[in-house]
């Protein structure tokens, strides 16, 4: 591809050229593995209140045919996207980057699953599309090394609608200039913010599903012929001057396109052990570690110092007020003391622990309020999320134990059996009988799979 073709003009390429046989087939094999991982996650969402709510908002107007992940409801294509993506990244138990910090999975599962069901695609088209989806969502994100968050924005809201709008154009058959053009159409749809943080408020859980409404519209107006932008990305407005604002010196341009072919951004991908931010997961993994090794009790515990890299600090410990007494299941998932707590009590953390009534326990609650937090000077980050946990008890033995690598990197991976048992368990807590079964053995043999819509049958409660 010559250095003179736009960024959008060589994804679009890259991406009209793609194969399944070009790809490297342990990358085809872990993209259906991040593709049930994503699936998975939005079905054991399903069954907390806060998908709910949003179907029902949605279903609000007019009805339609597409799917919702886990719950008796169907709406319109655009409407179910937006549902799965709340439902997918609902828990935060979704994959995620530290290279790209996007949670590519929650836009481009949704993206792909629903739009290649209600045009009747094969499991093969749908797979394809959403692995260009994946590569794209990554390498966008990757660009701005982090700038989008310190900037303000959402990362996978502002760099999922181009993967979705790649995923939708495939789907929709578009070339490679359309697929360009449905790029800078997607770029006028770009959002997502930061403002959640302050109050755990729920519109986090919306970003990846409204950037799949942005990315589907971009490629059907692509298809229809309307005209977008050539220069998205790295035009005077474009995306990175834009966006970034003062980060923008940082970012590397390049690397939205490097090495296509080559290299295989999504054999970086992080799954999630835990249903929690992963700035906290090491520090969780140190404190059950703690608990089993010294049969801890949360009453002998005087004190704890969880140390985390100074990244983590507003996603999982500010604003305290929130952080230490977390009152619904989203502040719980962004706290880094409720999680390090349960694990110190409970010797272990995961999706039960998530209920009202776990968040109510007074022995955790009490154990908060001996907890701090330290800055990490020995920290991996940003290579990778690590953690350590110090307690002190009230004998006056202390432990440590420290996390240097996070579960789930690709240099420390879940294994495949580990992967599947996660998504046997959290589709357990929508479905009944042998449905999460089929799901898990039709995604994994995805390329037999003649029309999608088998699969996402399945995926309504019987």
């Amino acid at each position: 591809m010559s250095a003179h073709r736009t960024i959008a003009q060589q994804l679009g390429s890259f991406t009209a050229g793609l194969t399944l046989e070009r790809i490297p087939q342990a990358t085809t094999a872990r993209a259906k593995l991040l593709l049930l991982d994503a699936i998975g996650a939005a079905l054991a969402a399903a069954s907390f209140e806060f998908g709910r709510r949003a179907v029902r908002g949605l279903a609000a107007l007019d009805a339609g045919n597409a799917q919702v992940i886990g719950l008796p409801q169907r709406l319109a294509v655009r409407d179910a996207v937006l549902a799965n993506g709340i439902l997918a990244h609902g828990l935060d138990f979704d994959d995620t980057s530290i290279s790209a910090r996007v949670h590519a999975g929650a836009a481009c599962m949704p993206a792909a699953l629903t739009l290649a069901a209600a045009l009747g695609k094969s499991g093969s088209q749908m797979l394809l599309a959403y692995i260009a989806g994946m590569e794209c969502a990554m390498r966008i994100g990757a660009v701005a090394k982090g700038g989008f968050k310190e900037q303000g924005f959402y990362p996978i809201g502002v760099a999922g609608v181009f993967a979705t709008a790649i995923i939708a154009g495939l789907l929709l058959d578009l070339d490679a200039a359309e697929l360009a053009n449905a790029q800078g159409i997607a770029y006028s749809t770009a959002s997502g913010n930061q403002e959640f943080v302050e109050e755990m408020a729920w519109t986090k859980r919306m970003h990846p599903g409204w950037a799949g409404v942005g990315g589907i519209t971009a490629a059907l107006l692509a298809k229809g012929g309307y005209v977008g932008p050539t220069l998205p990305y790295e035009g005077h407005n474009g995306l990175y001057r834009v966006y970034l604002g003062v980060h923008a010196a940082r970012s590397d341009i390049r690397l939205a396109t490097a090495g296509f072919n080559t290299i295989w951004e999504i054999d970086k991908v992080a799954f999630k052990p835990l249903p929690a931010c992963y700035f906290s997961i090491a520090a969780i993994d140190a404190a059950c570690a703690l608990h089993h090794e010294h049969k801890l009790r949360a009453a002998d515990i005087e004190k704890v110092r969880v140390l985390l890299p100074q990244a983590a600090v507003e996603t999982v410990c500010i604003p305290a007020a929130i952080r230490r007494k977390p009152t619904d299941t989203y502040a719980a998932v962004f706290s880094v003391y409720y999680g390090v707590a349960v694990a110190l009590a409970r010797g272990q953390y995961g999706l039960s622990d998530l209920q009202p009534a776990a968040l109510a326990d007074t022995d955790v609650l009490a154990l908060i309020e001996r907890t701090e937090y330290e800055i990490d000077p020995h920290s991996t980050f940003p290579k990778f999320y690590s953690g350590a946990v110090k307690v002190t008890m009230r004998d006056g033995r202390s432990f440590e134990q420290r996390e240097d690598m996070h579960r789930g990197a690709p240099e420390r991976p879940l294994s495949e059996s580990a992967i599947i048992a996660k998504f046997m368990d959290n589709a357990a807590r929508s479905l009944s009988g042998d449905r999460p079964a089929r799901i898990r053995d039709a995604v994994l043999d995805v390329e037999s799979v003649a029309n999608v819509n088998t699969i996402t049958e399945q995926l309504a409660p019987a």
